[in-house]
């Protein structure tokens, strides 16, 4: 007994909290076995394409097989999409508009179904499929509802048409709700699509397929054409008038350089390394929060993600401090478990390339820390990353790691915090963290980004344009600037 206890005292028990296991039933999953590409309206077999399985990120196992496309089956979908596309835009707006209000009323009423799908497919955790990427994508479609009969005071009661057929490339990171991105607004201008849906992440998108077919789109008014890179380099060198890219940098100058001369529209949703900036009058514990939501939602496959910690020196230690103990809080695990907050990388490529950039900061002498925990043997998994001791020329400030690594940099002024910030061949995002709206619009109004955050991050809305500068692309979607790119406008 404690020296300091009197005779009829007791020590108290000491209780530890866990959690238990809280999986997502998959009973309710109608996932076929096989799924044929969505080409004017059914499900067909690929002419010169194949069939590859989808695979579960977490677990390594084949989930569904997906038919991929060859050229030969992006013609084809050209082909029902320019056939299609005129009675469609002929159609006045208020009728659009009621397929696009049935569409995201069917993702509502599949809203569990989708987000499981989402989840089995590319990784991310149940409460983020269930909570942010399916309520978003219907809410797309509902916004763009909106839209289809009042395109004129979208574009300043100038005369508008729309592109006609227009190729769109989707990501793996947010794949049903980069779908809606692209498609809602397309359909309401008017326009017939054609989307290819990332090779690891196709399955939400055929899902969609059978909500179109459900709300009974005209044929050939929206295809789905999944593949990899020989399939997306088909749609960009086919006969479209537009195209809608989300994707590496890499890959959107390439389509930049092959669309030179064309003629065709092109709008580029590129990579990022945004810079996440705390200063000393910040709500210290609120800005962690905003932190961790800003570098590891979505294991940090986040184009916009805060990999950049910008800190004001005098408060670097507690902030650092801080962020650690709430990092190991974090729950990495499966994906299907409503307590998990990291879950599987994507691919084991990504995994490679996220592995290859944390092992060159060591390199260069950043100091890294990885929480401890347990990860499952099979699936592809890394732990949540900091790294301190970070210049301004390690690989891990200056490249995109998609991953769940943030490196943390200081400064001491409001001017060197933009200059960092600002380093970067990147414009994307950013976020602001300080208890001073003066200085807050100060910062904002210089920073080189095309979306700030001011005390949080990562929060949308289909009412809000999101797009970037510089390497990370041109052009906005969401708000009713993302119906701009869809249209003629003279």
């Amino acid at each position: 007994m404690n020296a300091s206890m009197t005779a009829t005292e007791t020590p108290r028990t000491r209780i530890t909290w866990d959690y238990a296991p809280a999986p997502e039933s998959s009973d309710h999953v109608r996932l076929r076995d096989a799924y044929g590409l969505f080409i004017g309206g059914e499900f067909v077999d690929p002419r010169d394409g194949r069939r590859v399985a989808s695979i579960n990120p977490a677990s390594e196992e084949p989930v569904a097989e997906v038919a991929f496309a060859g050229e030969a089956d992006v013609a084809a979908a050209v082909e029902a999409a320019r056939a299609a596309q005129p009675k469609w835009a002929r159609l006045p707006g208020r009728e659009r508009a009621k397929y696009l209000f049935r569409v995201a009323r069917l993702i509502q009423e599949r809203a569990r179904e989708l987000a499981v799908v989402e989840s089995i497919d590319g990784g991310k955790p149940i409460r983020e499929s269930r909570d942010v990427d399916i309520p978003l994508a219907a809410a797309h479609f509902f916004y763009y509802a909106g839209w289809a009969d009042k395109l004129q005071y979208g574009v300043a009661g100038r005369k508008s048409k729309p592109y006609g057929v227009v190729g769109q490339i989707v990501p793996w990171n947010f794949p049903l709700l980069m779908a809606a991105w692209k498609l809602a607004p397309a359909l309401a201008c008017g326009n017939a699509a054609v989307l290819k849906p990332a090779e690891t992440t196709p399955l939400t998108a055929l899902l969609l397929a059978e909500i179109f077919q459900e709300a009974e789109v005209p044929a050939g008014v929206a295809n789905i054409v999944p593949g990899d890179g020989i399939a997306g380099a088909a749609l960009v060198r086919s006969e479209v008038d537009k195209v809608a890219f989300t994707g590496s940098t890499a890959v959107g100058k390439d389509i930049q350089a092959a669309l030179a001369g064309r003629g065709v529209g092109l709008t580029l949703e590129l990579g990022g390394k945004s810079a996440n900036i705390v200063f000393e009058d910040a709500a210290i514990d609120q800005a962690v929060e905003g932190i961790v939501q800003g570098i590891f939602f979505n294991q940090g496959h986040v184009c916009c993600a805060g990999s950049r910690l910008l800190v004001q020196e005098s408060v670097a230690e507690e902030v650092t401090a801080k962020l650690w103990e709430r990092m190991r809080l974090l729950r990495v695990g499966d994906p299907l478990d409503k307590n998990t907050d990291v879950g599987a990388i994507n691919s084991a490529e990504q995994l490679e390339r996220i592995e290859a950039l944390v092992a060159a900061g060591e390199q260069e002498g950043a100091v890294r820390r990885s929480i401890a925990c347990e990860l499952p043997e099979r699936g592809w998994w890394f732990a949540p990353t900091i790294f301190t001791d970070v210049a301004p020329a390690h690989r891990i400030a200056v490249e995109e790691i998609f991953g769940p690594v943030v490196s943390v940099l200081t400064f001491r002024t409001q001017a060197e915090a933009i200059e960092k910030a600002n380093n970067s061949p990147y414009g994307l995002a950013a976020g602001i963290w300080t208890d001073k709206g003066s200085k807050a619009f100060e910062v904002a109004g210089a920073l080189k980004a095309g979306v700030i955050w001011q005390n949080t991050y990562n929060k949308f809305d289909p009412t809000a344009a999101f797009g970037g500068y510089k390497e990370s692309g041109f052009g906005r979607e969401g708000g009713a600037g993302g119906l701009r790119p869809y249209l003629r406008v003279s």
